[in-house]
């Protein structure tokens, strides 16, 4: 007798391969779900895998171009971080991930969904905050939280006994002392050798940016132009290639960064659940796009929104990323108060790319003035009269003489 039918969030690896065939196995009929949001995958033999298996169906998305345009863009004009280093790449797939996976699931009827997450990571809460969100009836299976499936399966070895066992195909690759996920925007490292936060990344770990001592000699400048905060056109200085769809422009910042080393870091970060975690990742065309959108904000930001928007909206924006509260009132909230700090964020930042550094070399906007060169200036008055300082230092001493007089008295 089925169980139900359960729709199961499948990459083709070993993990998904098996508990797609550990669901079968419990009774229930399955439908597996890829989502193509960048990664580097063979897409096609990982259905025939999946139907081979067992699978009724195999559904594959291209959601890279809601990707972009949805979160990642976002998350710029958020200049979105995580204890002020992690540019959240993982965080950042999983809501169209999650949502795409509900919409199938609902269209075929399914009871339940299942994702490979593991029990210790934040991927489970982000999916599955987003799942009960999304659809409040649906029903997950975790099968890494489940004692009958983890018990059986306590390590790799035991997953290879099963796939041989059920004849399912494992794909024999070049052994790596860790594991990764990766996505239009970043690449993520974590596990294996890397759990010991003193070693060092080996260099042939790193997949997506060449080393920055190898990049080359010669650097590479580019221009963005950004509209409210979204860049809408690049353009390549020193060969004139241009792109303005989001998606061929996010794709070639991914391009020019990896050949110029940048993006990369190794830190060691608090996970949701409670655990540290060390992590390395690699984020080219986002930490291109972020050190300009920040750039460019200096010139054209009023400075209470700019102090209000870092001070709540970006911390909080970060935070809610990373938790997997993506799909909450708070988050559009912050969406709304994120659209309304980005109005005049209009204008055009010029980059140099040199061996893993990013450098601003100039910037300017059309339609934004709220820098004066001649009010700047230190050799034109250009309409501020300094004896006006007189009278601003007098107010703003007021309240510190006072406190100087009990801090200090007579005693300096």
């Amino acid at each position: 007798m089925s169980q139900g039918r359960v729709l199961l969030a499948y990459s083709g690896g070993l993990d998904t391969s098996c508990i797609l065939v550990w669901l079968i196995e419990q009774g229930y009929e399955v439908i597996a779900y890829m989502a193509n949001i960048g990664q580097e995958e063979d897409f096609e033999a990982a259905r025939e895998k999946a139907l081979k298996i067992g699978a009724k169906k195999v559904y594959i998305e291209d959601l890279r171009q809601i990707y972009v345009d949805e979160l990642i863009f976002p998350a710029i004009q958020a200049n979105a971080i995580y204890e002020n280093v992690y540019l959240l790449g993982t965080s950042l797939a999983r809501p169209v991930i999650a949502r795409s996976q509900i919409e199938i699931a609902t269209k075929e009827n399914c009871q339940f969904v299942s994702h490979g997450c593991t029990g210790k990571g934040n991927d489970q809460v982000r999916f599955e905050l987003a799942y009960y969100a999304l659809k409040p009836s649906i029903k997950v299976i975790a099968p890494w939280r489940i004692p009958e499936f983890y018990e059986r399966f306590p390590g790799r070895q035991s997953l290879l006994d099963y796939a041989a066992q059920k004849d399912i195909p494992v794909f024999q690759t070049k052994s790596k002392p860790w594991s990764t996920d990766e996505n239009l925007f970043h690449i993520s490292y974590e596990a294996g050798i890397l759990e010991d936060p003193n070693v060092t990344p080996p260099k042939d770990m790193w997949k997506l940016t060449v080393d920055p001592e190898d990049a080359p000699n010669t650097p590479e400048r580019i221009t963005i132009t950004f509209k409210h905060g979204i860049p809408v056109k690049v353009v390549n200085n020193d060969d004139g290639t241009t792109k303005t769809d989001s998606l061929d422009l996010f794709i070639y910042l991914n391009t020019i960064a990896r050949r110029n080393g940048i993006g990369r870091i190794d830190i060691v970060e608090n996970r949701f659940i409670g655990i540290k975690s060390r992590g390395c990742y690699e984020t080219p065309g986002g930490t291109i796009l972020r050190a300009a959108h920040i750039d460019l904000e200096g010139l054209v930001l009023d400075r209470q929104v700019r102090a209000l928007r870092d001070q709540f909206i970006t911390p909080q924006f970060s935070q809610l990323l990373y938790n997997g509260q993506y799909f909450s009132p708070e988050r559009e909230f912050l969406s709304a108060s994120l659209e309304a700090s980005q109005k005049s964020i209009n204008g055009e930042v010029r980059l140099k790319l040199y061996k893993g550094n990013v450098i601003v070399e100039g910037r300017k906007s059309d339609t934004v003035k709220l820098y004066d060169m001649e009010e700047s200036s230190m050799d034109v008055q250009g309409g501020f009269s300094p004896i006006d300082s007189d009278g601003f230092i007098k107010i703003q001493s007021i309240r510190l003489k006072k406190w100087g007089e009990t801090a200090f008295g007579n005693n300096l």
